[in-house]
C-alpha cells in the first residue's frame, strides 16, 4: 500500500521516546522489501530494529546518542558490511530537539534538530542519505521518513529536497504515512487558513545493480544537479521575457529577474552572466533581436 496509518506504535522502542515512528510501519515495509539485512542509522530508542530481529532479518542499530556520527562515519565500515536496506528517521530541524532535551546535557554539532537554518538541514540530510546509499547493496533499498513542518506561515517541504538532492533515476517509491498523536493536536491556534500537517513520507531509493566508483557517482548527481538549476534559469528566463510581453534589452531583464527571481539566485554574484548564458545557451527558447536585446524563440 502506499498510504500506511497506524494510530497504535505496538510494543517495541520506547514510548517515552519523542518522535517515535509506529513499529507497525517497520513491519509493513520488511513485509513488503523482504530485507535479509537492515541498517538503521538514527535508531532512537530502538524500534526499528526490535521489529527487525522478531522478523529474524539481520539488523543493525546506530544513533548519534551512542557515539555514531553519520556526518563523519561512514555506516558500512561501522557495521562491516553493507546491507540489503538502510531507513532513517531523523529529526525535522526543531520541531523536536534532541541533544541535550531528550538525551545529554550539551548540543551536539551533528544533530539535525540543531540545524543553523533549513539550508543547514537540507545539507546535512543529504550526507546523511549518501552514507547510506555507499551502505547499501547494489540493487538494494535506501530511504528515510520525513515529515514536512510549516512555522510562522512557511511551509518547509522537507522530502521534495531530499527527492531533488538524491539521483532521481534512483527514486523507486513514495508512500504516505498518517502522523498519530502528535504535540499540535494539544495545542490552540486559533483560526488557521490551511490544515494541520497530519502526514509524513516514506521516500525509498533502489541503489542501480551496476555501481560505478564513488567519483563517478558522485560527479553523475552534481551534472543532475547542474542539469536541474539550468533548467530552472530557463524557466525564470522564460517568464520574465513572458511578462515583459516577449521582447527586452538586458537590463530590463536583469531589472526584472532581481525583483523576482528567489532570493538565493538574485543574490548570486553572478546571476547577470547567467542569464547572458542561458539566453546564449538555449536557441530553442531564447533568440537575439539586436545586440543585447532578446525575445521569446518562434
Amino acid at each position: 500500500m502506499s498510504i500506511l496509518s497506524f494510530p497504535d506504535r505496538g510494543p517495541w522502542g520506547d514510548s517515552r521516546w519523542r518522535g517515535n515512528c509506529s513499529g507497525h510501519i517497520y513491519r509493513e515495509l520488511f513485509e513488503q522489501l523482504k530485507p535479509q539485512s537492515f541498517c538503521d542509522p538514527m535508531v532512537g530508542s530502538g524500534t526499528s530494529i526490535e521489529v527487525a530481529q522478531e522478523m529474524n532479518i539481520k539488523a543493525f542499530g546506530l544513533d548519534l546518542h551512542s557515539g555514531f556520527d553519520a556526518l563523519r562515519d561512514s555506516i558500512v565500515e561501522r557495521i562491516g558490511q553493507e546491507v540489503q536496506l538502510t531507513i532513517s528517521h531523523p529529526p525535522y530541524g526543531a520541531q523536536v530537539i534532541y541533544s541535550s532535551n531528550v538525551w545529554g546535557s550539551e548540543p551536539h554539532p551533528s544533530d539535525l534538530s540543531h540545524a543553523i537554518d533549513d539550508n543547514d538541514f537540507h545539507e546535512k540530510l543529504q550526507v546523511v542519505m549518501l552514507n547510506q546509499r555507499a551502505a547499501t547493496v547494489p540493487g538494494g533499498i535506501y530511504g528515510t521518513i520525513i515529515g514536512d513542518w510549516r512555522r510562522n506561515g512557511r511551509y518547509t517541504s522537507y522530502q521534495a529536497e531530499v527527492i531533488s538532492r538524491m539521483p532521481s533515476d534512483e527514486l523507486a517509491a513514495v508512500l504516505i504515512k498518517a502522523q498519530h498523536n502528535v504535540m499540535s493536536e494539544k495545542k490552540h491556534y486559533g483560526r488557521m487558513k490551511f490544515p494541520f500537517i497530519r502526514h509524513e513520507y516514506i521516500l525509498l531509493f533502489q541503489k542501480p545493480k551496476q555501481v560505478m566508483s564513488m567519483l563517478s557517482d558522485l560527479a553523475s548527481m552534481a551534472r543532475q544537479q547542474s542539469a536541474r538549476l539550468t533548467s530552472t534559469w530557463k524557466a525564470i528566463v522564460r517568464t520574465v521575457l513572458m511578462s515583459l510581453g516577449g521582447s527586452a534589452c538586458l537590463a530590463d531583464i536583469y531589472a526584472k529577474v532581481a525583483e523576482n527571481a528567489p532570493d538565493r539566485l538574485a543574490a548570486n554574484p553572478n546571476w547577470q552572466a547567467k542569464i547572458r548564458q542561458t539566453l546564449n545557451s538555449n536557441d530553442d527558447y531564447f533568440a537575439p533581436v539586436d545586440r543585447g536585446i532578446w525575445k521569446l524563440a518562434a
